[in-house]
């Protein structure tokens, strides 16, 4: 499965004073999705680290359409879109409860050595994973 969804509810601290969620807060939430979109597929980032592998964001396009609020319960949908060499890209969504879209953003990772800082090809297991997605 190229996709996967899950919630996230705002919290207070992720607003201004009207309510509405700032800016730079949708950045981690979109993390969230993809975090636990590698969940999903039997990977956990924390082990993939552990073993010396990182995935910083490279480039990241993020299209504001309308606020979401505090206390709104968000679903995050995050599909797989494309993977080479050491990229992976990921187009990513968030609704609000009215099933309304709010936000747009494409993500650009790379696949990195963690004791080098220099990028490096995924772990075979994650390129066997990628063989089922394409």
């Amino acid at each position: 499965m190229k996709n996967h969804q899950t919630q996230v509810r705002v919290r207070y601290s992720e607003t201004d004073q009207m309510g509405v969620v700032y800016h730079g807060n949708y950045v981690p939430y979109f993390e969230i999705g993809r975090v636990e979109w590698l969940r999903n597929k039997g990977i956990s980032y924390k082990s993939m680290e552990e073993s010396g592998i990182g995935l910083p964001i490279v480039s990241m396009q993020i299209n504001y359409k309308k606020s979401a609020r505090y206390d709104e319960l968000l679903t995050i949908h995050t599909t797989f879109k494309s993977q080479s060499s050491v990229k992976i890209e990921f187009d990513c969504e968030i609704y609000n409860e009215a099933n309304e879209l709010l936000t747009t953003a494409v993500f650009i990772l790379v696949f990195i050595s963690l004791k080098t800082g220099r990028p490096t090809a995924p772990p075979d297991y994650i390129l066997e994973l990628f063989k089922t997605l394409t």
